[in-house]
């Protein structure tokens, strides 16, 4: 009988120790050049894709520049590879190096990232705790609801970021005159039937009375697709490097 109970629990214990083994093997490794599967825990679960620069090293003294990219609608849900249909994500899957570190979030199906600003606050602080990210250099960016959700986000967290590019989005241009917004670069398409370019334009007028920094790219002939042009055919990263927040560091991150 001892000698049954004994091999039950070397069973048991074989495995146990199979499972964690699994896990391991499960667990994405944070290499530079890849994107990765991540999730952040807390209030609410956020599933996001990391991406690390070729050249990244955790060591490096003065961090690297990141992107908060927001994804549009369409992208909701549980399965992180819709979130590589458009934007950064698509960019550096293609192959194409960027030499930021990129934050993708899922949107979790039914909801809006302007319904999510504290649980994307929570994910950039995690991020900045866990990965060598030069904190004056944050950009955020999103398309379509995206484009919302990164108007709302800079307002209510606009030190965090040292520029903003919302992108066939709108917002609450009534918001602007409570905090000091970020240098804002805007995209839309003139035709766009699905968010039309009013909600661009009072934002920008908005932006543009409270003494922001803003530019407001229109692509005439150009449907809702905006975004497609915006992240491939301008300087929009080029820009974001150009620009460095000053300031303190935001309230909570150290």
């Amino acid at each position: 009988m001892k000698q049954g109970i004994l091999v039950l629990v070397i069973f048991l214990y074989s495995s146990q120790a199979q499972i964690n083994g699994q896990q391991e093997l499960n667990k994405p490794e944070l290499m530079p050049g890849m994107q990765t599967h991540q999730m952040i825990e807390g209030e609410m679960h956020l599933n996001y894709l990391l991406y690390l620069p070729d050249n990244y090293d955790p060591d490096k003294e003065d961090g690297f520049p990141c992107i908060l990219f927001l994804h549009g609608a369409g992208e909701r849900g549980d399965s992180l590879d819709a979130v590589t249909a458009w934007g950064p994500p698509r960019i550096v899957r293609g192959g194409k190096g960027l030499p930021f570190i990129i934050i993708s979030p899922q949107c979790p199906k039914n909801e809006w990232w302007t319904s999510m600003l504290y649980p994307l606050k929570s994910l950039l602080d995690e991020s900045i705790n866990n990965y060598n990210i030069d904190t004056s250099r944050v950009y955020l960016t999103g398309l379509s609801m995206g484009g919302y959700g990164a108007f709302a986000l800079s307002q209510v967290y606009p030190d965090y970021f040292a520029a903003v590019a919302p992108i066939c989005g709108g917002g609450t241009p009534s918001m602007v005159n409570f905090s000091k917004q970020p240098p804002t670069w805007v995209f839309h398409g003139d035709q766009d039937t699905i968010v039309p370019i009013e909600s661009s334009q009072i934002m920008v007028d908005a932006l543009r009375a409270s003494g922001c920094e803003v530019k407001f790219t229109i692509y005439e002939g150009v449907d809702h697709y905006s975004f497609g042009r915006a992240y491939n055919e301008s300087d929009l990263f080029e820009w974001f490097l150009e620009h460095k927040k000053t300031g303190s560091m935001p309230h909570g991150i150290q």
